[in-house]
């Protein structure tokens, strides 16, 4: 459920609701790792042209949170862009108001765990304050392998379903509440508290495959926990677009979240990208097979390159090495995207790491 004016600082301040979709298969809980859903804001000051970014808070339906939110301070004529991810299959956008400019899919068709609000906006004016060089996206880093650091629309980063989900993490008790994860609210609930992630490709570029290639992502101040800095999907997209060189990934027609009846379209291809600020396509446009075939190119030649910095990295997956969760989340987009058929051979990437 979305709160009343969303892109306001009252409505960011207030929590979203989680509700299962349909009720008589049980309920959903924030608590539960496999049904949270992540809220993420991006902030533009168009008159200095700052970004800052904030972490609206998630929780249960019929709930109170364990900590009130912080509500941001937000400057004269602010532009607020409003992402979502979520660690189910479907998360469905309820109750927005039409001034949010909410984007769950295509008509009836979701695309999955996937959502913004406002996006196209907050693009629009970050990229005239980049013009007037009121605001300034980080250069490009050089990685410990002598490459670029990856962005993420590098294919040697990328999977079937890039730009979705968000770098937001909460705190969760054991009664199940939830708190924004702050500074403050980590001392005042120490080890009652537990963190808990987005299963998402911001994520695992800023805070795993950056750290392994000694990169830095780019952060901006957290209006949510004051003297802190946060990474952010926007942030990601913002300077990838500035820095990213060819061959660049972009959502592909064949994106699982972009289809419509198991079908490609670019319609909601184009809505998509909307939300990330990718170039549309043009009507009839298929990038399926160009996308297999240089996601496999290009990500195994660096997985290679970058064997031992990636074994000695830690993943998402706990025990397992960041090289080993890379190979197989390769192995299975190269079958969700339905790579096999597009370029006539099975798959090549190994189900487990050697």
């Amino acid at each position: 459920m979305v709160p009343a004016d969303p892109l306001s600082a009252k409505g960011l301040a207030t929590p979203y609701q989680l509700v299962a979709t349909d009720r008589r298969q049980g309920a959903c809980h924030e608590s539960n790792d496999a049904q949270a859903a992540f809220v993420e804001a991006a902030v533009l000051n168009p008159a200095t042209g700052a970004v800052s970014v904030y972490h609206p808070l998630v929780v249960d339906r019929g709930t109170q949170p364990a900590a009130a939110p912080v509500t941001p301070a937000l400057p004269a004529g602010a532009v607020v862009g409003v992402w979502f991810g979520y660690n189910g299959d479907t998360l469905t956008l309820r109750g927005a108001p039409a001034a949010a400019k909410c984007v769950n899919g295509m008509g009836n068709s979701t695309f999955g765990q996937y959502a913004y609000c406002n996006a196209p906006a907050f693009f629009t004016a970050a990229n005239a304050a980049v013009t007037a060089k009121k605001l300034t996206v980080p250069a490009a880093q050089t990685a410990k392998d002598g490459l670029p650091c990856p962005t993420v629309r590098d294919f040697a980063v990328v999977d079937q379903d890039q730009s979705d989900n968000v770098v937001s993490s909460y705190l969760i008790l054991g009664t199940g509440r939830t708190a924004q994860d702050t500074a403050a609210n980590r001392t005042r609930f120490g080890n009652r508290a537990t963190r808990m992630t987005n299963g998402s490709d911001n994520g695992l570029v800023d805070r795993f495959v950056d750290p392994a290639l000694g990169c830095t992502a780019w952060t901006a101040p957290d209006l949510g926990d004051p003297g802190a800095n946060s990474p952010a999907l926007a942030l990601n997209e913002l300077q990838a677009a500035a820095n990213a060189k060819a061959p660049i990934a972009l959502v592909p027609t064949n994106d699982p979240m972009t289809l419509v009846n198991d079908k490609p379209s670019v319609a909601k291809t184009n809505l998509y990208r909307a939300g990330v600020d990718q170039p549309a396509l043009a009507a009839g446009a298929d990038t399926g097979r160009a996308y297999c075939r240089m996601m496999v190119a290009v990500q195994q030649a660096r997985l290679r390159r970058d064997r031992a910095l990636f074994r000695a990295a830690p993943s998402p997956d706990a025990g397992t090495s960041l090289y080993t969760f890379l190979v197989q989340r390769l192995h299975a987009s190269y079958d969700s995207l339905g790579c096999a058929a597009l370029l006539g051979r099975p798959n090549p990437i190994p189900a487990t790491a050697a």
